[in-house]
């Protein structure tokens, strides 16, 4: 039996599987930057079929079906506005976002936590407002006490922020992966010309 089709086969998902598409409001500005709106191809290629989207960039791979031939995709603009959400919500995720990984104590980037400024066992509430993120030893050193009793000091206010504030920090924060065609449409960390 012939080996080489089984194992080419075989190996040809998982090298598929490493084309995500940039996906782009019709705007073109990407849906979000941090985690950044990335499509699997099967996605890509399907919306694209369906008329959902529009195709702005490709990769040199293509996948076959019993007819056609198709380049998978590397950029997708929706046909249709999503409408942002209009205020963030408030996850984990989106705290740490928020005060960029970073501890807002110490100042310290790494494994974070997040800690009640007014602690909740004097009748601190979890919002956005008491909330931040803090590294494990400051959270540690604070404990159930109030700022002013731990000798900690807070590096900022802690603030609701917009969806804008948490695109700007997600900005900060570029994914490993960045393929060229992508370049375009991402402004991470980039120069504006006079």
């Amino acid at each position: 039996m012939n080996t080489d089709f089984l194992e080419n086969f075989v190996r040809s998902p998982s090298k598929l599987n490493q084309r995500p598409a940039l996906v782009l409001n019709a705007d073109y500005r990407p849906l979000s930057y941090f985690p950044l709106s990335l499509w699997s191809w099967q996605d890509a290629v399907k919306s694209a079929y369906l008329k959902r989207v529009d195709i702005i960039a490709e990769y040199e791979d293509v996948v076959h079906s019993p007819s056609i031939e198709v380049k998978i995709p590397s950029v997708i603009v929706l046909k249709k506005y999503v409408k942002p959400a209009s205020s963030a919500a408030f996850t984990r995720f989106n705290l740490f976002l928020r005060d960029e990984f970073t501890c807002q104590y110490c100042g310290s980037h790494g494994e974070m936590t997040f800690d009640h400024i007014i602690p909740r066992s004097r009748g601190g509430r979890t919002t956005w407002q008491n909330v931040v993120a803090a590294c494990s030893p400051c959270n540690l050193r604070k404990a159930a006490r109030p700022i002013k009793d731990s000798g900690l000091q807070l590096r900022r206010s802690a603030i609701q922020p917009s969806i804008g504030h948490l695109m700007n920090s997600g900005r900060k924060f570029p994914p490993n992966y960045l393929h060229d065609s992508w370049t375009d449409y991402l402004y991470w960390d980039a120069e504006l010309e006079e």
